[in-house]
């Protein structure tokens, strides 16, 4: 029930940040004659009060319509939304699968080989991976595999294949699989040393089944709660890595319509992101249920 009122919230939020902000759309190095200026105020209606932009706006977007765009005069925001959500959805989603599945499967052995040269190489490589940010990996990594060895392209979408995706993705997801990884661990070492566990072990199960069972369930509380906000991120698109990377998703939309107050492609990407939010912090919650069946839903 507070998914639309935090929807709400983060509209009126954004859209009162983004106006007070210093410049506006029109600013530019030689200043346009005020005529111009003026006309083109009517035009986008930015000559209107505030409090009416905004209550125009809401109206617009119950009704699906963000505007048109400041930059790309020629498309609504609607339309450059709906050609540039494909993109980050495919990279979001292949990165995401990813680290959760490498994430858990390091987690668990660093786990089971607790305080041993295999949990503390798992745990170094993933304390580099948290610490070493998405600007750094990615020229790194292109300037290593695309410029030095030649084995992958530098940038671009071309065909859609791994051959151009394997970096932006392997950039995307090598942060969250070490998050991922240490949650992992964490959550495993409790989860075996709980009375659950012992009791288990007890009546001469596996130790395949023990682990993969009954304890990994129990882990999978904390990864699961991670993965909401993580995934929501991702399928929404990475500014830094989709610009490094020259990807036309929504992450490079935000960039630019940032760096040129268009308004609407702006306040457009952060519902886009808050409704992802929304739904993946909804989906967890259902996960938790069904894996913990003590959790109880009003």
């Amino acid at each position: 029930m507070s998914a639309i009122p935090t929807l709400f919230v983060v509209i009126t939020i954004s859209f009162f940040l983004i106006r007070v902000a210093p410049g506006g759309p029109f600013d530019l190095e030689r200043p346009l004659p005020p005529q111009t200026m003026e006309l083109l105020n009517k035009t986008y209606h930015l000559n209107e009060p505030l409090w009416r932009q905004y209550v125009s706006y809401i109206g617009n977007a119950l009704r699906g319509d963000f505007g048109p765009s400041f930059v790309y005069k020629d498309n609504t925001v609607a339309e450059l939304i709906g050609k540039a959500l494909p993109y980050s959805l495919e990279v979001g989603s292949i990165a995401i699968l990813l680290a959760l599945i490498g994430g858990i499967i390091l987690g668990t052995i660093a786990a089971l080989r607790q305080n041993g040269a295999i949990d503390f190489g798992l745990m170094s490589f993933a304390t580099i991976g948290v610490t070493i940010p998405n600007f750094v990996m990615g020229p790194v990594l292109t300037l290593l595999f695309a410029l030095m060895l030649s084995w992958l392209p530098a940038g671009g979408w071309g065909t859609g294949s791994p051959y151009y995706l394997a970096l932006p993705i392997t950039v995307l997801a090598l942060p969250q699989l070490a998050v991922f990884a240490r949650l992992t661990r964490g959550s495993m070492i409790e989860s075996l040393n709980t009375d659950h566990i012992r009791t288990v072990r007890a009546y001469g199960l596996p130790p395949r089944v023990v682990v993969l069972t009954h304890a990994l369930r129990g882990a999978m509380l904390p990864v699961i709660s991670y993965l909401g906000p993580a995934a929501a991120a991702l399928l929404t698109g990475s500014a830094v890595v989709e610009t490094i990377f020259t990807i036309p998703g929504i992450g490079r939309f935000f960039v630019i319509g940032a760096l040129n107050r268009d308004y609407p492609l702006v306040m457009a990407t952060v519902v886009l992101v808050a409704v992802f939010v929304i739904v993946f912090n909804l989906l967890v919650d259902i996960a938790y249920g069904l894996l913990d069946p003590r959790v109880r839903h009003d």
